[in-house]
């Protein structure tokens, strides 16, 4: 990917090695979710699982920084500005597009803030530590990503490279558009209404169109910036897989049980980001929603 000597956002929060305070809470990320999996498929309440993470994240002291570790992060920190400040040119430049769609003439995209933390963090959302991966809190519009989960990335879930990290910033943007929009409110009305089973199909709806919308996002990010080098698309598709849901169950379990899912097997995912990279259409974005969930 292009993005050497290309200009950064200005939202970015760095809270490394800052002290965090005590309300707890916790968000989904991958390795919360291969837990969570793990402990449901057994039969096990994975409530505890958190809670016990929660209070191990509410005792434990603020992660102390080594300059020499911030040093040699700089340039993920730079990267990820850079991605960031891609993600608000592009989302600005389909705002006219969105509020056609929507029907909303005061539609305005809101910047989220990127926040990099270390070790744990708190947000408007609780606490979370490393554990949960990326992820967005729509109580304060922002993302919230811990450094070394690039190096989970490319060591545990073999999905190395920097399109596979920017893949992972502009999905987390795609929830913050998802927030903007009202979606995400709907699906969680829903999720109240509906069984487990029904419940997690909406979650999987949500994730896929979140993955489309990054796919949109590279294409346009291609057209205005021309970004992409090669190899760039196969790293994203690559990440794509390796953190389907099926994909997960087998590293956790070893078998599949879709009725599970809540981010979409590893095809799904590929499809609805190839389908976003190959076709840029916004006016495509709810067919996550309105399709029958056994052609998503």
């Amino acid at each position: 990917m292009r993005w050497e000597g290309r200009e950064q956002s200005q939202n970015v929060e760095d809270r490394r090695g800052m002290p965090v305070g005590k309300q707890i809470a916790m968000g989904g990320g991958l390795m919360t979710l291969l837990m969570v999996l793990l402990i449901s498929f057994l039969g096990g309440d994975p409530r505890g699982m958190v809670q016990q993470q929660q209070k191990q994240a509410q005792a434990a002291p603020a992660q102390k920084i080594d300059p020499r570790q911030l040093e040699a992060e700089k340039p993920l920190k730079d990267f990820v500005s850079v991605v960031l400040k891609d993600t608000e040119d592009v989302w600005d430049e389909l705002t006219p597009q969105l509020r056609q769609l929507t029907g909303n003439n005061r539609f305005t995209y809101v910047k989220p803030n990127l926040v990099l933390f270390s070790g744990r963090v708190e947000s408007a959302c609780g606490m979370a530590n490393a554990a949960v991966g990326p992820f967005y809190c729509p109580a304060d519009r922002k993302v919230y990503l811990d450094l070394a989960f690039f190096q989970e990335l490319k060591q545990r879930f073999k999905a190395p490279g920097d399109f596979a990290m920017a893949y992972v910033v502009a999905h987390e943007v795609g929830h913050h558009l998802q927030n903007l929009l009202g979606l995400s409110e709907q699906v969680q009305m829903r999720q109240q209404r509906s069984s487990k089973v029904e419940g997690n199909q909406w979650s999987v709806r949500l994730e896929l169109q979140a993955d489309y919308l990054a796919g949109v996002w590279a294409h346009h990010a291609q057209q205005m910036k021309s970004i992409l080098e090669s190899g760039d698309l196969q790293e994203a598709l690559n990440a794509a897989t390796k953190i389907g849901d099926d994909k997960i169950q087998e590293q956790a379990m070893g078998y599949v049980r879709p009725d599970a899912f809540t981010h979409g097997s590893a095809e799904q995912r590929v499809r609805w980001l190839k389908a976003g990279l190959q076709s840029g259409d916004l006016s495509q974005m709810m067919k996550p929603f309105e399709l029958p969930f056994e052609q998503l």
